[in-house]
Parts: structure tokens; C-alpha cells; sequence
């Protein structure tokens, strides 16, 4: 296990602040709000395990930077995980899609209380802040999946489908990612997948408010109470999220000589 110091400095797309035990995880890519590509997703899986694996950790807070909590919206012509070439090669979908799976269960490894932080538009892996225990969103965030069927042309098999048929309900989810609809932050709110919505600038002291609030109660009932809440997320997640990715990888390879 590293401490805090060792691992903190090691990320050029989180900002990590730690104060009594609260974790901040602020995403950015050069201090703007994140565009999604290899760097995040790789960053994001070694970050969670540095995170879940530092016993110092009490609360975590995980939030965006600016107006946006993440993009670029994506589509068919632009592939961020691709880095050249026509095609893509066995090991380019080996390196997504290995990152792909633990950006999934390595968040889920982390075994303390999370608030996520909608701090705007989340175009690209909103099922980031949706899988904290605890969810609050701006008041003109939305939720999309712009990055699959859509738009993109891809499967959603990367776990968004997991957490969004979780929240939403089976049909609801199918309806979003099929047709590409844009959820916004009242509805978010109203089917459950958003707890508070407020403006942006009384987010994060919200946030703090609330982990605050929490960071009263002894470290192993956050932890084990983290752990029972998570179960039955995690559960699904690790049932299907290799078959998921191989339904997603035969599309795109598909798509690749389609195209």
C-alpha cells in the first residue's frame, strides 16, 4: 500500500486534495473540463486501486472541473481510444477493454462512502458519478450515452448498461441508449438517479457537508456499510462485464472492416 503523498502527484487528469480523511477527486484534462480518451481511462483504474488500497481514505468525492463533468460527445468518426491507423489491431482492443473492464471493478473495490458530483453535462462515462453511494448534480447537468449505439455505433457493453438498467429500470435504459436520448437533471432527479440538484457553485460545499456528516461515524461502518450498499452493483457488474465487452469488441471489429 502507498500513502498518500506517493500516489497523489502521479495523475495528469485527477487532482487529488485530501483533508480529516476526505478524499476530493477532482477529473480535468488540462485543468478544463475532461475529454475522455486512453490517458483518463488509464489513469482512472491505477487511481481508483491507489485509492481503494489507502487505509487513510475515509470518504471520497468525485467531481469534474468547470461546467462540464465530461466529454467530448462522441461519434462515429472520431474513436478517442484508437491512436492511428485504419484498423484496429488486436492489442488496441486488448488495452481498452482490459482498462475497460477494472475502470469498472476497481471503483467498486474502493470500500469507503462516495459522493458523486454532477458538476454539469456528463456526455462521456456518467456512470462514474452514478455509481457513488451518493449523488448530487447542477441544476442543468444531463446524462447521456453518446459514446455507443447512437452515435458512435458501438455496443454499450462497456458497464454504462449495467448501472443505467440498475437505476433506471430495464426499459427506461434501453429507450435512453437506443435512441440517444439526453436525460436532464430534473428527470435524473425525479426516477432517482440524482438525490439533490442545485447550482453548481453549492456543490462541492454541499458535497463536503455531507461527507462531513458522515466521517462522524466509526471507519468500519463506512466500510462495511459501503460494501453492503455496493453489493448487489458489484455483483452484476462482474457477472456480465467480459461478455459485455466481447459483444462490444466483435461489433466494432465489425464496424472497422465495414467501414
Amino acid at each position: 500500500m502507498r500513502n498518500f503523498g506517493e500516489y497523489r502527484n502521479n495523475y495528469s487528469c485527477i487532482d487529488m486534495t485530501r483533508k480529516s480523511g476526505i478524499l476530493q477527486m477532482t477529473l480535468h484534462t488540462d485543468g478544463g473540463p475532461l475529454q475522455w480518451g486512453l490517458k483518463p481511462q488509464g489513469e482512472l483504474v491505477q487511481a481508483f486501486t491507489d485509492v481503494a488500497a489507502d487505509r487513510e481514505n475515509r470518504l471520497i468525492i468525485l467531481t469534474g472541473t468547470g461546467n462540464e463533468f465530461s466529454g467530448p460527445r462522441a461519434d462515429a468518426a472520431a474513436d478517442v481510444y484508437h491512436e492511428g491507423g485504419a484498423q484496429h489491431t488486436p492489442w488496441d482492443l486488448d488495452r481498452v477493454h482490459w482498462n475497460a473492464e477494472r475502470l469498472m471493478t476497481r471503483m467498486l473495490d474502493i470500500e469507503v462512502p462516495m459522493i458523486g458530483v454532477v458538476n454539469g453535462p456528463a456526455k462521456r462515462h456518467a456512470e462514474l458519478p452514478l455509481m457513488c453511494d451518493i449523488v448530487i448534480a447542477a441544476d442543468d447537468a444531463t446524462f447521456e450515452d453518446t459514446a455507443h449505439f447512437d452515435l458512435a455505433g458501438q455496443v454499450p457493453g462497456d458497464g454504462i448498461n449495467v448501472v443505467y438498467t440498475m437505476l433506471m429500470g430495464l426499459n427506461r435504459a434501453r429507450y435512453l441508449m437506443l435512441t440517444g436520448q439526453v436525460m436532464n437533471a430534473k428527470e435524473a432527479k425525479e426516477i432517482g438517479m440524482v438525490a439533490e440538484l442545485m447550482p453548481r457553485e453549492k456543490l462541492l460545499p454541499r458535497a463536503w457537508e455531507l461527507a462531513e456528516q458522515l466521517a462522524k461515524k466509526p471507519d468500519l461502518l463506512l466500510r462495511y456499510t459501503r460494501i453492503v450498499l455496493t453489493h448487489p452493483l458489484k455483483m452484476r457488474m462482474q457477472e456480465g462485464i467480459k461478455y459485455f465487452l466481447a459483444m462490444e469488441t466483435l461489433a466494432k471489429i465489425d464496424h472497422t472492416h465495414q467501414g
